[in-house]
């Protein structure tokens, strides 16, 4: 641009002030420039801060990309929001099922009350996001949990109580021994404990 600026310059002193061979003006040349500075300018704040709620919330780009795309799918009108019947389709899209009885309704109508708390009728994508991320996130704990159980035990299917006194600190290998279920597997011995079934209950309670 810089270059032009002077050649456009030059031309201009040269009193020649129609040039038969372009069909672009050094003003035009001037607000495409502007216009492609503005345009990256909002694509890198755009992925800026697609970089911090993806690091924020704990979850990849990938699956914020999924549920950016599922999102707009579903809003029509590209008002950044989406009416309840728009919303749960979407939802529906990602993996979610509603029966079709009183209690398809009531589930909705419990995740309704998460991302719409002040009943406005419509779910935003901030709301969205944060309930999606929610589920996600305490689905990524509770596979990390049974993975780290299935370590100290070895691989078994089932854990210890030897093996949780030998691993984990007093009290908390005493808090797994007295509400982990017994193993109900076969080839286990009779003190065996469900790792699994515990990791399930412990990551969904939120008073544990």
């Amino acid at each position: 641009m810089d270059e032009m600026e002077k050649i456009h310059q030059a031309v201009q002193e040269s009193m020649i002030f129609e040039n038969r061979y372009t069909q672009y003006t050094m003003e035009t040349l001037r607000v495409g420039w502007e216009q492609l500075l503005t345009s990256i300018n909002r694509t890198i704040n755009e992925v800026e801060n697609q970089i911090l709620t993806r690091d924020s919330k704990g979850i990849s780009q990938e699956q914020l990309t999924e549920f950016r795309s599922s999102f707009n799918h579903f809003d029509k009108n590209r008002g950044g929001r989406l009416a309840p019947d728009e919303f749960k389709s979407c939802l529906i899209s990602l993996g979610y099922s509603f029966g079709k009885d009183q209690q398809g309704d009531i589930d909705f109508q419990r995740i309704l009350s998460i991302v719409d708390p002040n009943s406005t009728g419509f779910t935003q994508f901030d709301a969205f996001l944060d309930f999606m991320t929610r589920e996600n996130v305490d689905s990524d704990t509770a596979e990390q949990v049974i993975d780290s159980f299935r370590i100290l035990a070895g691989d078994k299917p089932y854990i210890l109580p030897e093996e949780l006194q030998r691993e984990l600190p007093p009290d908390q290998a005493e808090y797994c021994i007295q509400r982990m279920q017994p193993y109900t597997g076969s080839g286990a011995p009779p003190e065996a404990l469900d790792y699994m079934s515990f990791s399930t209950s412990l990551y969904g309670e939120s008073d544990l």
